[in-house]
């Protein structure tokens, strides 16, 4: 019988459960541990004159595992009049409206970029330290923090890395006087030990740059609000906000507490005011002239001083400084001539970096001062490839997706317009597979490196070699090879190799999907990904695959598998066929069973949170359409410290649902809400023990979407019980998460395990010389005997892997026999030492060979990827196979 949905708020028993669901992040790393690292240059291409994307690999030790990060560096010559870098700011140059690198870099015309300074991701969308763009002043440092440092370029073009602060006030008609506590400044806390608010008795200015009429109003002070026009008070609002935005040309005060008391003592409409400030060196002994800054960009610790690891002038734990994640850095050469845009990569082909390490690679890149950036989630680059017209992402994403941020630093052609052709390429892909049809472009770029219009450029094009043919720019590959592809425009020429790959090229191909469930009626993606034998990787373009299925019904229509029925079915084997070169994704099929749909099934489902201050809710919702109802969880995590969750749990208090059997999997649908924070179940098995289970580490996605969790990983004491599932946010990289959401949760099921087709038993005895052999002791006759050719025994393929349970096919147009048992599969040429493994290419030191029309396969290398267990009789020269 369903059970109503009901909502019961807790505050005290998920502290306990949280606080263990997620354990700590240890630092990893120290200085001592770079010191041995390595950093080579792999790669160098110029963006524009003045300005070059250089890109490296550093290697590294994490105690006893070597690590690999990718670094891109930016080197920007200071010096050259063609090029000069200034700070972006959101959209349209304003604050609080959040952007991304790429969008930044369009919307301003740069050609590079990086992300900038770090900024509190639940306020307005302000950076926390100052910022100059194009000689204006948008933003001051924060006072009374200590250790933030700030990257400037001043009016001769010299980069400055230095500690800043800021002095200011007003002086009103009767020639009193109020401290300014800064400008466009939003909500920040002290470092004293009691975290005192620093906005607290304040006054601070907001210019039209704060593109919104919420300015920090953060409900901690009593704002009131003064309107100043051409040196006027025009607008004065005690103890409430002014309506709308901050006019052109204009400012407002903003005051509270004793600044506040100051304005009621001594400032009135119609009055004139003096307002006066401007950003100062925190050390009281350097003089530098701000005013005349070109830009300038707030950060955090300072890295490096002097080409080595600084002390850090920071505690870098609260942006995670020992974990490993993707980072940016600034910083300038010794003799003052060259800038430095640094990020480190955290993705599934680099390690991430730590501070530590990142000091050492910004040292070996050449960096003689230099400071952080905001980092992991928010670090990008983006750098226009020679000859392009549009910047793009220099590497993979940490989370996948371009996070939109407050500010970043671009870099600026500013070369005259160019007619003098520098340079012509080709462009496009490097490896081809038959039957791929490919686009080339011509690309040209002048005497600045900057692009030139090729679309008018009449190109031909051609191949060296006849492994395709070309249709204007379009090359279709028809046969394996290396070729040249040449294009000639005007009077340039340029080419590039191109390798269109074939079944003798492959050193691996799989097909992506080894984790999942398959479900009728259920679409999944299934790339195949080729490794040739010089380690290039790239997916098969899905329509070139050819697909076949064995042991359920289904189909699969460029590259994605639509399960129509797994009735009867207890192996899904699903096999990719390219230019006869074959890989098998074989899959146990379980039974599933559903547990949880709000429709027909459900049990008691109530809320928890942790900690106290946060918020969460469960509801049930009826989509207006479908009207399939779903539950969902929303919740709140603005307020609190430490690790935050939010729960649904279930049949609480009477301890959670014990779920029968032993399920393999549990499946269910979320509807994502791209927070990024963590989704997990809580579970228990029989022993007591609690399982904090990831099922999905981040939620980077929105709308449904089916995610699993696979029971043994974790290896449970059955039966388990369901306690719930909840969101989680740990305190490690919190800013990095949307701070408030909801996500929704619908058919829950759980898999039962699956087996394999019960596979063969028989024992089989071979004499080589003899053509007697048996079956279970039942003697039969062959046509061959086996033979030993350069010390392998070659048996008869068919009669031994039959009898042993294997299907084996014969193709009589390639000469090839494929043999397919279980969850294995081999291919094996007539007279090739090459065989095909589930996907993996093998070389036996015999081929196959034809002996009066039977196919002989060493015995071996066949029987140790087919899983036979075989024994040898070196006196009776007997083979047993089993």
């Amino acid at each position: 019988m369903k059970k109503a949905l009901k909502v019961i708020v807790h505050t005290t028993s998920a502290l306990i459960i949280t606080f263990s669901a997620i354990p700590a992040i240890p630092a990893v790393t120290s200085a001592a541990q770079s010191q041995a690292s390595t950093m080579a240059l792999s790669s160098q291409e110029p963006i524009t004159s003045g300005a070059t994307l250089k890109k490296y690999i550093w290697n590294g030790m994490r105690g006893s595992k070597a690590v690999s990060v990718s670094v891109n560096v930016i080197e920007v010559d200071l010096t050259n009049p063609n090029v000069r870098l200034d700070v972006m700011t959101g959209t349209n140059g304003q604050f609080a409206k959040r952007n991304t690198v790429s969008g930044m870099v369009k919307e301003t015309g740069a050609v590079a970029g990086v992300n900038g300074d770090f900024y509190n991701t639940i306020a307005e969308g302000v950076p926390d330290g100052p910022e100059i763009m194009n000689g204006q002043l948008m933003s001051t440092p924060p006072l009374g923090l200590q250790g933030l440092y700030s990257f400037a370029i001043d009016k001769n073009n010299q980069p400055i890395v230095d500690a800043f602060t800021f002095k200011g006030s007003v002086t009103a008609k009767d020639g009193s006087t109020f401290p300014l506590g800064g400008v466009n400044k939003t909500s920040y806390w002290l470092d004293d030990p009691n975290s005192t608010y620093g906005l607290t008795d304040g006054m601070f200015v907001y210019t039209s740059a704060f593109a919104t009429d919420s300015r920090t109003n953060d409900g901690v002070t009593v704002p009131s609000e003064i309107l100043v026009q051409n040196g006027v008070i025009q607008q004065i609002a005690i103890d409430s906000v002014l309506p709308g935005l901050v006019p052109p040309g204009a400012m407002i005060l903003k005051t509270n507490g004793k600044a506040t008391d100051y304005v009621k003592q001594h400032l009135k409409v119609g009055d004139p005011i003096k307002v006066d400030y401007q950003i100062v060196p925190m050390d009281a002994s350097k003089t530098y002239d701000t005013k005349s800054f070109k830009m300038m960009i707030g950060g955090e610790t300072l890295l490096v001083d002097e080409g080595k690891s600084s002390i850090l002038t920071r505690d870098v734990s609260n942006f995670s400084g020992y974990s490993t994640v993707s980072r940016t850095a600034i910083g300038y050469s010794k003799d003052l001539k060259i800038a430095y845009l640094i990020t480190a990569d955290k993705n599934s082909k680099s390690d991430g970096m730590t501070i530590p390490e990142l000091q050492d690679a910004m040292a070996k890149a050449g960096v003689w001062r230099g400071m952080v950036l905001d980092g992991g989630g928010s670090t990008t680059m983006v750098s226009r490839p020679l000859g392009d017209t549009d910047a793009k992402l220099v590497a993979d994403l940490q989370n996948g997706v371009e996070r939109r941020v407050v500010n970043g630093v671009g870099v600026y052609s500013t070369a005259p317009k160019s007619t003098v052709v520098k340079g012509l390429f080709a462009r496009g892909p490097e490896i081809l597979f038959l039957g791929e049809k490919a686009s080339y472009q011509v690309k040209a770029y002048d005497e600045y490196y900057n692009p030139m219009d090729a679309s008018a450029m009449t190109a031909q094009w051609s191949s060296t070699a006849p492994v395709g043919t070309f249709q204007g720019n379009e090359f279709t590959a028809a046969k394996s090879g290396a070729t040249k592809l040449n294009v000639v425009s005007g009077q340039g020429q340029a080419s590039m190799d191109v390798k269109v790959i074939g079944r003798d090229d492959i050193a691996s191909m799989t097909v992506r999907g080894s984790n999942l469930i398959l479900s009728e009626n259920e679409t999944f993606r299934l790339p195949v990904i080729v490794t040739t034998k010089d380690g290039k990787t790239r997916e098969i373009p899905p329509e070139l695959v050819n697909w076949e299925l064995n042991g359920f019904q289904g189909s699969v229509a460029n590259g994605v598998l639509t399960v129509s029925s797994l009735k009867g079915s207890t192996v899904a084997q699903i096999i990719a066929r390219y230019d006869g070169y074959s890989s098998m994704l074989a899959l146990p099929v379980g039974q599933e069973q559903l547990w949880y749909d709000l429709d027909t099934k459900a049990v008691l489902t109530t809320s928890d949170k942790a900690p106290a201050e946060t918020d969460a809710h469960v509801n049930i919702v009826q989509d207006p359409v479908t009207q399939n109802k779903s539950l969902e969880l929303s919740y709140d995590f603005t307020k609190g410290k430490g690790i935050k969750a939010a729960y649904a749990l279930f049949n609480q208090p009477d301890g959670g649902v014990k779920i029968d059997g032993r399920p393999e999997y549990m499946k269910l649908k979320v509807y994502g809400d791209n927070s990024l924070n963590w989704l997990r179940a809580l579970v228990t098995d029989a022993n007591g023990k609690a399982y904090y289970l990831d099922l999905a580490n981040p939620i980077n996605w929105t709308g449904w979407r089916t995610v699993s969790l696979d029971f043994s990983d974790s290896k449970p004491a059955y039966p388990i019980t369901l306690k719930g599932i909840y969101v989680a946010n740990p305190e490690q990289g919190q800013d990095e998460r949307a701070p408030k959401g909801k996500i929704q949760i619908d058919d829950i099921s759980f898999v039962y395990p699956g087996t394999m087709p019960a596979l063969s038993n028989n024992q089989v005895k071979l004499t080589v010389g003899n053509r007697k052999a048996s079956v279970n002791s039942q003697t039969m006759t062959l046509e061959q005997a086996p033979v030993i050719i350069n010390g392998n025994t070659m048996i008869p393929v068919r009669f031994a892997a039959e009898a042993l349970g294997a299907k084996v096919i014969w193709d009589g147009n390639e000469r090839k026999v494929t043999l397919l048992r279980g969850g294995k599969m081999i291919d094996l040429w007539i007279d090739s030492p090459d065989l095909i493994v589930n996907g993996q290419r093998v070389t036996a030191e015999v081929a196959p060979k034809i002996m009066n029309n039977l196919t002989m396969v060493p015995l071996r290398i066949i029987a140790e990827n087919m899983g036979w267990k075989v024994s040898w009789d070196q006196k009776a020269q007997l083979v047993t196979l089993q």
